[in-house]
């Protein structure tokens, strides 16, 4: 991807890209970038694949809309405090709510955080080696989304290694210092709570030392 590109278009190319993931299907989920003292997103409610530059907002770092789409009847995406969170408490440049269905599931199967060790990808996660315990809060879900947004700020404050915050039943805010790093802490997470997910369904444990290996059968 163009790293020349203006933050509507990239938000615009990132979209597409997410819904192919199957991560912003059904309007969920999006991403936000902040630069240059402005932030960009997009409205709320709308097809994310088919998201186009002028239907964006731009607001300042204090969240006040300082360009909104012309004749639109929308409003700002309703995960904006979310993304301020983020944004505020770690200087985040970019956030990526994804609907995935294995972050979903991952909520499902941990009780107040998820945890994994000695899984490659872990390496992908900016602070974090193959032999640490990665660690990504779980707040519970509401009926509206931004009701969220004091128990993801707890959760953020009380993690502070984390780049990530689950919603349980929901879906997962991931953040990095830019676009390239929250897309590259967002595709590692993603593959860490798809391994979690199917390796409890082989019985295995992703938070657990990992066994020598497995002998024929499938028994250790």
């Amino acid at each position: 991807m163009d790293s020349t590109l203006t933050p509507p278009q990239l938000i615009v190319q990132l979209c597409r890209h997410f819904y192919d993931q199957g991560w912003v299907s059904g309007t969920g989920g999006g991403i936000s970038i902040r630069t240059g003292g402005r932030v960009y997103m997009a409205p709320s409610g709308v097809q994310k694949e088919r998201i186009r530059e002028e239907d964006l907002y731009v607001m300042d770092e204090a969240g006040a809309i300082l360009d909104a789409p012309s004749g639109a009847d929308s409003r700002p995406s309703a995960c904006s405090p979310l993304f301020f969170n983020a944004f505020r408490l770690r200087d985040a440049g970019a956030v990526i709510h994804s609907h995935s269905m294995y972050a979903m599931l991952a909520t499902l199967l941990h009780g107040d955080a998820f945890e994994c060790t000695e899984i490659e990808m872990i390496k992908g996660i900016s602070g974090h080696g193959y032999h640490d315990r990665l660690v990504v809060p779980i707040i519970e879900n509401t009926a509206h989304e931004c009701d969220l947004a004091d128990s993801m700020a707890e959760a953020i404050k009380a993690h502070p290694r984390s780049h990530a915050v689950l919603v349980r039943r929901h879906g997962v805010y991931i953040w990095g210092k830019d676009w390239v790093q929250a897309k590259t802490h967002a595709e590692c997470y993603h593959y860490l709570f798809e391994a979690a997910v199917r390796m409890r369904a082989l019985g295995l444990e992703a938070a657990g030392k990992p066994a020598v290996g497995l002998v024929q059968g499938g028994k250790r």
